[in-house]
């Protein structure tokens, strides 16, 4: 004890790692996947001045053609955190067991003019009240994202397909970048993220008679990772969280309300990532007609 608090005042502490314990995990958790909404310029200025809202990301990715981009600078990643720091990107978010994802995720910003627009007096059907204008995302920024998200997947194993999410797959209720045109598809061919099997999503769709009963569902997507509470009522914040999932991995179908595809494509991916779910206590197994 006195050697230590001699060492410490000298600055001259000698630790000894010889035994490391098993019982820790990484800290990141999550990719989380953002579009800007504005231009380079006013992206810039936003992630990494102080204003109303304070925001961050660790990583900012501009687009092509971009008339604020310097014109003397190749279109290149931008780190504005560093990994080892908290950005402020998620927000009030939740996934799988966890919330304050802040704390445990990575924030990419992919500068993109996309906005979904709510409608000021809503109809009766919810997804007639929301109206994405996304426009198609640069190639150029995309291969860069994709290079950047390798990099961070072989340096944090603990980010699992299923864990590289949009930011409204973790905030539903408040998000709904980076919308229903960003290509999570293409992404998963380079091995980032996860997506669906077809055979395995078209047997669920030939094999459902009915449509799944709304406890299943909803027990089933919290079971993929959403934050939805199991309540037997198909709510709003259901539908929210819906819509999320639609926008990630259904986009020609973003309405809020169950179809055959939406459950097919949700059982497929739970059969891939979670096959466990459908034979354990979880007991998620559908029963399917031959």
């Amino acid at each position: 004890m006195l050697l230590l608090l001699s060492c410490s005042q000298t600055g001259l502490v000698s630790i000894n790692t010889e035994h490391q314990s098993v019982n820790r995990n990484e800290r990141v958790r999550l990719l989380v996947l953002h579009y800007t909404a504005i231009n380079w310029q006013q992206s810039l200025k936003a992630l990494t001045q102080p204003g109303a809202t304070a925001v961050s990301a660790h990583y900012l990715i501009p687009e092509s053609f971009d008339p604020t981009y310097p014109a003397d600078k190749p279109l290149q990643v931008y780190q504005l955190v560093p990994e080892s720091q908290r950005a402020w990107h998620a927000g009030a978010s939740h996934w799988e067991d966890r919330s304050a994802l802040n704390d445990q995720s990575i924030g990419i910003e992919l500068v993109n003019l996309g906005w979904c627009y709510q409608r000021k007096v809503p109809l009766a059907q919810p997804a007639q009240n929301e109206l994405c204008l996304t426009p198609d995302f640069d190639p150029a920024q995309l291969q860069l994202l994709a290079t950047l998200l390798k990099d961070i997947l072989a340096r944090n194993p603990e980010i699992s397909p299923s864990r590289v999410v949009a930011h409204s797959d973790i905030a539903p209720s408040r998000k709904q970048d980076p919308g229903p045109r960003f290509p999570w598809q293409w992404l998963a061919q380079q091995g980032i993220g996860a997506w669906y099997d077809n055979p395995t999503m078209l047997k669920y769709w030939q094999g459902m008679s009915a449509l799944p009963d709304v406890h299943l569902v909803q027990r089933a997507l919290q079971r993929y990772g959403y934050g939805i509470e199991v309540s037997g009522v198909w709510d709003d914040a259901s539908r929210n969280v819906l819509m999320a999932f639609q926008r990630h991995f259904v986009p020609n179908r973003v309405s809020g309300e169950l179809d055959i595809e939406t459950c097919a494509v949700l059982w497929a991916l739970l059969e891939k990532y979670f096959p466990d779910s459908l034979t354990g206590p979880d007991n998620l197994a559908l029963t399917l007609q031959e």
